[in-house]
């Protein structure tokens, strides 16, 4: 009933010319059905919003859009993540201000998308916002949480990419202004993006928790964290003056190694906490 309510407060909106404040794309290719259903609904919780789902062609979203969940459901242009991602983005009507996404098995907090909307309208006009993000195991349990702050911004010019994305909202049109989302790399879209929206404005930290991430042992991310790693000082050079990429091979090096060996002791402190988490629960 919840989401029914949720879809008839969006007519009604538009209806009286007024529209949810914040985008949200949901990229799936539709593997994960068990999560798909939980993530939409955390959204319609987060706050006022426009869900667009992108997915493989075919795949039948009618249930989505008869409860209410999806605003709007499009099949793939493209493979690949980010040119889902932006093709989602333009497919938003044209006086929704505020955007993001988010995958198909997270999760955003309860009210977190009105704690953003209220830090964009500032007067200053940021460009971002970003919080902490909760780790959470496949079956939704508490694993740890992942820390930001204000000087994650900072970091992204010489270390690792710190803002969690499923935490982070950003304005439309300086989202356009920097050209989307870049095809040219698999895992570090998110970093790149968020390198060149900190140059063209003001990001701000909120010093809650915003979302939550599923973690799964086998997906990408983790288990090629080499190429994640590559990708990211990828991202970094490109965005140094053609001196600085001469030479950034100097720093490049260590910070990559540092990078790399802080995600597998993150990753086996995940596996522990998650093993212990699983151990309890069979023993009640």
């Amino acid at each position: 009933m919840q989401a029914r309510l949720s879809k008839v407060a969006i007519y009604w909106r538009c209806y009286h010319g007024e529209m949810p404040a914040v985008g949200v794309v949901v990229p799936t290719i539709g593997e994960r059905p068990q999560y798909l259903d939980i993530t939409l609904e955390s959204i319609r919780e987060a706050g006022d919003s426009y869900i667009v789902l992108v997915g493989r062609k075919g795949f039948d979203a009618s249930s989505y859009q008869n409860s209410g969940l999806v605003d709007l459901y499009i099949d793939e242009l493209e493979t690949s993540v980010p040119n889902k991602i932006n093709q989602g983005f333009r497919a938003l009507p044209e006086n929704i201000e505020y955007i993001t996404w988010i995958g198909d098995d997270d999760l955003l907090a309860p009210g977190s998308l009105s704690v953003a909307v209220s830090a964009l309208s500032q007067p200053a006009k940021p460009v971002l916002v970003y919080g902490h993000c909760q780790y959470i195991d496949s079956e939704g349990n508490d694993v740890l949480v992942k820390r930001s702050g204000s000087w994650a911004v900072p970091l992204l010019r010489f270390g690792p990419q710190l803002i969690p994305q499923p935490s982070a909202v950003f304005r439309r049109d300086a989202f356009e202004k920097v050209g989307g989302l870049s095809d040219k790399f698999e895992f570090a879209f998110d970093f790149d993006l968020f390198l060149k929206l900190s140059k063209l404005g003001k990001t701000i930290f909120v010093d809650k928790i915003l979302s939550s991430h599923r973690w799964h042992a086998t997906s990408l991310t983790y288990s090629r964290r080499w190429d994640s790693v590559n990708e990211a000082s990828a991202v970094r050079t490109s965005n140094l003056s053609p001196l600085l990429r001469v030479l950034s091979f100097l720093w490049e090096i260590p910070i990559m190694l540092i990078t790399y060996l802080a995600g597998n002791i993150l990753s086996s402190g995940i596996v522990s906490r998650v093993k212990r988490s699983f151990t309890k629960g069979t023993k009640r």
